[in-house]
């Protein structure tokens, strides 16, 4: 059962290598999805260098690490760091005067101002979970989101870099914003998020299939994707670049970068009848060389 609530009832049939696969559904989206950070990033604060003048403020004298609150200061004004407070004995290494408890405060803002603005663009920076379905606080690295994924969210897990896809909704009119179970495929060695959605773009209710990319944007751009969708000698294709999961679904969706299908041409292809939806959406993953 995923956390934040239940799946609405559906039923999976099985296998990503051309078989029919029918997706259990969801809970409806919730709107506010921004998942709220439960770890810092598994980086050490030191270690970054520049030529900025900014970062030469904040170099120790002593360690030559840069400085985080708390930066403690001699009556001269000349700073250290408080892992070096410790081994300078209490005297300022530049005038030899005594520390005593002075804190160099506008320095910690900086320094502060700095930490959070490196959190935010850091490549080893914690990704937020990827499930759509509820809202997630989890973060980590992608072998942790995998097992999460698997193991707390109940998705579909499968090798291979085809897939054949069956969504089902009996009453497709009452879903107004909702998505369907994520679909986690392993291939080529790393993890592709398949979202598949209903929601009003505008005034109109459309479908949308779209796929992520468990990494960062540069690895994504390494690969493609297509999406297939139609019925009676008519079909609908989309390909384009896996979006990173550092943009959430919600950023996805937002942007259309995906295959859109408009709800009286999905019924179309469902049978045509308007009372079901059973859209059938194949695809392909492959590598750019």
């Amino acid at each position: 059962m995923a956390p934040g609530g239940s799946a609405l009832k559906e039923v999976l049939e099985s296998t990503s290598t051309g078989m029919d696969y029918e997706v259990k559904m969801a809970k409806a989206e919730v709107n506010n999805n921004k998942p709220t950070k439960s770890g810092s990033a598994g980086v050490g604060k030191y270690g970054m260098h520049s030529n900025n003048g900014v970062y030469e403020l904040l170099e120790c004298p002593v360690c030559t690490n840069l400085m985080y609150p708390p930066i403690h200061q001699c009556p001269n004004g000349h700073t250290l760091c408080s892992n070096c407070k410790a081994r300078v004995q209490n005297t300022c290494p530049t005038c030899r005067y005594e520390l005593g408890n002075i804190r160099c405060l506008a320095l910690e803002k900086v320094a502060e101002s700095l930490e959070l603005k490196h959190e935010q663009h850091c490549r080893f920076r914690p990704y937020a979970c990827p499930y759509a379905g509820s809202e997630c606080s989890v973060t980590g690295d992608i072998p942790t989101l995998v097992v999460h994924l698997k193991d707390d969210h109940k998705v579909d897990m499968h090798d291979g870099c085809t897939f054949n896809h069956r969504y089902v909704k009996s009453n497709p009119h009452e879903v107004e914003n909702a998505t369907w179970m994520l679909t986690v495929f392993n291939c080529f060695g790393r993890q592709f998020c398949l979202h598949f959605e209903a929601f009003q773009l505008g005034m109109a209710p459309v479908y949308m299939a779209f796929l992520r990319f468990m990494g960062d944007e540069n690895e994504a751009k390494k690969f493609s994707y297509s999406l297939e969708v139609g019925a009676h000698g008519r079909k609908l294709t989309w390909q384009g670049i896996p979006r990173s999961i550092r943009d959430s679904h919600r950023k996805v969706r937002d942007s259309q970068d995906g295959l859109i299908i408009p709800r009286n041409l999905a019924l179309y292809f469902s049978g045509g009848d308007r009372q079901e939806l059973k859209l059938r959406v194949t695809g392909r993953i492959w590598k750019e060389e």
